[in-house]
């Protein structure tokens, strides 16, 4: 919140700045737990004169339109206007403005406590004897002091003097309020920030960041051990924080046996303190790593013990859920319709989480029903998949119906964001393939742009089906994407289908699976009309544009090979690749150029209604070009064709590459626009087969150069 809001104070005070007609040079925002800082350099002194000319009525209009243009231009008499002609309107009246400059200090005093009464806390609150009062100044916690100075490095500094609701401006501060709370002097950013320092607070974010961490990782180290590094904790401890003081405590070790991730994430989650490992493990220790805000006289034990009790009550709570959750629930009786749609055995602890997950009809979406009629729609697209990625089916078909069991489980009610994690532990703990267990856990994956992307042909098949459940389902209900809201993660969702598909060199045409996932859909919602192919697909085929061009990718070549019913993702990839290696050749490049001009005129004639022959008559061939250009056409369309059935854009692109010679030539020796109608109607049919033979791996008319 605090990094926010100095983002916030910084734009909303340059703004103002600039607004009022002040320049500067540069500007950079402070936060700590208790003060927001701003440091603005190059300010100039005073803002520019404003020069206007605001136009009047002419010289011969009536008394009272002059009158009100005497009034808003603020002049005293017709005579202080001046007199414009203009060749068409004749004479009229012009007022020549000047508003002179202001000083820096004049408006700052004046914008700063606006900003600061609205300044746009997510929440705030009113406080002291003052907040009886309507309209009284709320503010996140208590505002305790406002300091603002202002001057050249070479002058000495003055108090820009503001009120807002009883707190004056001046230059005094105060410091950690438990180390150095006395009132503190200071003059300009420098001096503040130096201060400050001695005072115990140490003004950077980021030099806050450094202090932890560094900290962390030698007091880890000194114990023989590794930080467990979390960049997002650090952030987040950093911003509690004025003075960072590191420290270690202990709990105890059979604690250890609760997976790392719940441990983890209850010290983190709790008490915001880090874990530790032995250097190399992936377990993890006994220790931890906490950053106290004050120098403690008994050097942190009392802070220690405190945070270790805290640290203990919550892993006994993690322990108990861990515990539970390979148990019984209380009424596995009640769960045998639902074990008998998944095909699920009672005697298993995740099994009877599914089966609860579906008697108690959790709501997936209004619109798509239950967590339960999910589940099923997952394993029907799963099951058609699985030949596809040539998983198990069996295998598929039961980590599509466990998938989700874990939400129903204590450990993900408590932190969701192990979903999956804790589902593949269970999964292991019962007794499940190790390709079952992979699935459950990796069925989310890819998340992002950076995040792994599962191999095993049974986790991509349930990741797959997954994600295509999502994205059907939502375009069927129209709820898509609009602008930059997404509040179901639909673009995330398809650039994981698009990773999982590339990738993993996966076949997999879309729209017989789109096809797959609307009829299972429709099976339990009949009344969703509609075709969402054509739409989806585009929506497919802009996120594979965005997702090609970060690797590299020229838009033009994916445009060019981009088909609005192209569904095979790894093929449009492929011939993408081949496109970029042809056109970067010196061949592919003089190639396109002979190409341009021929789609350019054939497509300029066929505007004009210029006739074209059907097909190409060898008996109106009058010259040598000709003959060849045609013959050539005819040999690397028939090796380009052949290439492209094997699927080897490549040489479909080095046989067309042959045409290169004999189109320069044509276009040398032979004028097109002939005389004759019919060899003109013949020559042009020639370009045709040029655009087609080229067309059949790329529209070079889309490409640039």
């Amino acid at each position: 919140m605090q990094r926010k809001a100095a983002g916030d104070l910084k734009k909303l005070v340059t703004d103002a700045l600039v607004e009022a007609g002040l320049t500067y040079e540069g500007a950079r925002e402070y936060w700590t737990p208790r003060r927001l800082t701003l440091d603005i350099r190059g300010l100039n002194a005073r803002s520019a004169d404003v020069r206007e000319e605001r136009k009047g009525p002419r010289t011969d209009a009536n008394e009272k339109a002059i009158e009100g243009f005497l009034r808003a231009a603020g002049l005293s008499s017709i005579s202080d206007a001046h007199v414009h002609s203009d060749p068409k309107k004749g004479e009229f009246y012009v007022a020549h403005i000047v508003k002179p400059g202001r000083d820096a200090e004049d408006i700052i005093a004046e914008v700063m406590p606006m900003i600061v009464r609205d300044f746009p806390w997510p929440k705030s609150m009113r406080s002291g004897a003052a907040s009886a009062r309507p309209g009284s100044l709320r503010w996140v916690r208590p505002l305790q002091s406002i300091v603002c100075t202002f001057g050249a490095e070479t002058e000495e500094t003055r108090v820009i003097s503001f009120e807002v609701d009883g707190i004056v401006a001046s230059n005094v501060t105060y410091g950690h309020r438990f180390h150095a709370p006395e009132a503190i002097t200071v003059r300009r950013f420098a001096d503040y920030a130096d201060k400050l320092e001695k005072a115990k607070v140490v003004l950077d974010a980021e030099r806050r960041e450094e202090i932890i961490g560094a900290d962390a990782r030698n007091v880890a180290f000194a114990n023989g051990l590794e930080l467990v590094e979390d960049e997002g904790l650090l952030e987040e401890v950093a911003g509690l924080v004025e003075w960072p003081r590191v420290l270690m405590g202990s709990f105890e070790e059979s604690y250890l046996e609760i997976p790392s991730e719940i441990i983890r994430l209850t010290i983190k989650t709790n008490q915001k303190c880090f874990v530790t490992r032995q250097p190399g493990a992936e377990r993890l220790s006994n220790r931890f790593i906490l950053v106290s805000n004050i120098e403690a006289k008994d050097g942190g034990r009392e802070i220690v013990h405190g945070n270790g009790k805290v640290v203990r009550a919550r892993l006994s709570d993690a322990a108990h859920f861990w515990k539970r959750d390979q148990g019984d629930l209380p009424d596995p009786d009640t769960l045998k319709p639902s074990a008998e749609k998944f095909g699920l055995d009672l005697k298993k602890p995740l099994d009877q989480r599914m089966a609860k997950l579906d008697a108690l009809n959790v709501t997936f979406h209004a619109k798509l029903g239950t967590q339960g009629e999910r589940v099923l729609r997952i394993r029907s697209i799963g099951l058609a998949l699985a030949e596809v990625t040539g998983a198990d089916q069996a295998l598929v078909a039961r980590a599509a119906v466990l998938a989700k069991a874990d939400l129903r489980t204590e450990a993900v009610g408590e932190f969701p964001e192990l979903q999956g994690i804790m589902g593949h532990k269970y999964a292991v703990l019962q007794g499940e393939d190790a390709a079952v267990a992979n699935a459950i856990e990796d069925h989310y994956k890819p998340q992002g742009p950076s995040d792994r992307v599962p191999t095993d042909p049974v986790s991509v098949a349930v990741a797959l089906a997954d994600k295509l459940d999502t994205l059907v389902g939502f375009w069927a209900i129209d709820e898509k994407p609009t602008g930059s809201k997404d509040p179901y993660a639909l673009r995330r969702a398809a650039l994981g289908v698009i990773r999982l598909i590339l990738e993993g060199k996966a076949r997999l045409p879309l729209l017989p699976f789109f096809d797959v996932a609307l009829k299972a859909l429709r099976t339990q919602r009949p009344d969703l009309a509609g075709n969402i192919a054509t739409d989806l697909l585009a929506f497919f085929h802009d996120r594979l544009k965005v997702y090609l061009r970060d690797l590299g990718a020229r838009y033009d070549l994916i445009d060019a090979v981009l088909t609005s019913d192209a569904d095979d993702l790894l093929m449009i990839a492929r011939r993408v690749e081949a496109l970029t290696a042809f056109i970067t050749a010196e061949e592919g490049r003089n190639l396109l150029a002979g190409t341009k001009r021929a789609t350019q005129i054939l497509a300029a004639e066929e505007k004009k209604g210029t006739e074209v022959a059907d097909t190409v008559d060898e008996k109106l061939f009058s010259l040598d070009a000709e003959r060849t250009l045609h013959a050539s056409i005819q040999l690397a369309s028939g090796d380009a064709r052949e290439a492209i059935v094997k699927e080897d854009f490549r040489s479909a692109m080095a046989a067309l590459s042959k045409l290169r010679e004999p189109v320069d030539v044509f276009f040398n020796d032979v004028l097109v626009n002939d005389e004759d109608k019919a060899i003109r109607a013949n020559r042009l049919a020639l370009l045709g087969l040029i655009r087609s033979a080229t067309g059949e791996v790329a529209d070079f008319s889309k490409i640039s150069g």
